[in-house]
């Protein structure tokens, strides 16, 4: 796994040990960043159930401005934090060990442009959080959240301040995504 594109392009990026996370492949992030374009260009990130950072890691590369990982588990954090050092994007980064929806819950957290998604498959997870990311203020009014599943885990939600308003299937993974209704 690498960057693709930016001020960081062609680094290699750790991978997490274990079968813990499940990082997006570069086709399907090549994807995700040709369509999200100019948004991340200044764009405040959230990295949600973070892995390796590498979603997170592009989106500072190409040109965010400032981005936060979260994810639990201890060694997913430490990857992290080295993957961030080696791209030498660190210093516009924060990385936090925490439940995902602990630390949603937090006060005092500043709204994000774009927020990604991509929880350990077939638990619901994602669904449970773009539910308490529809209820929070966590994004902001322009904002877009890309959860990132397989498509067999796909089910509508029914959502008060989001609607899905894109989804793109790359194999295995699909890629949904949902803005300010």
């Amino acid at each position: 796994m690498r960057v693709i594109a930016g001020e960081a392009k062609g680094r290699r990026l750790k991978m997490v040990r274990g079968s813990g996370t499940r990082p997006v492949g570069d086709r399907v992030k090549e994807a995700l960043f040709s369509i999200l374009r100019d948004r991340v260009t200044d764009a405040r990130f959230l990295d949600l159930f973070a892995g390796t950072g590498g979603v997170g890691i592009e989106a500072l590369s190409r040109g965010a401005t400032w981005a936060v990982f979260v994810d639990q588990q201890g060694r997913a954090v430490a990857t992290i934090k080295d993957n961030l050092a080696h791209t030498r994007l660190d210093d516009r980064a924060e990385v936090v060990r925490a439940d995902v929806f602990a630390f949603m819950r937090r006060d005092h957290l500043e709204p994000f442009d774009l927020v990604y998604v991509a929880p350990p498959q077939y638990q619901g997870l994602w669904a449970k959080t773009v539910y308490a990311l529809d209820e929070s203020d966590l994004v902001a009014p322009q904002g877009l959240v890309v959860a990132q599943i397989h498509p067999k885990e796909y089910e509508e939600l029914e959502l008060s301040a989001l609607g899905l308003t894109d989804q793109r299937k790359y194999g295995s993974t699909m890629l949904c995504f949902y803005g300010a209704e």
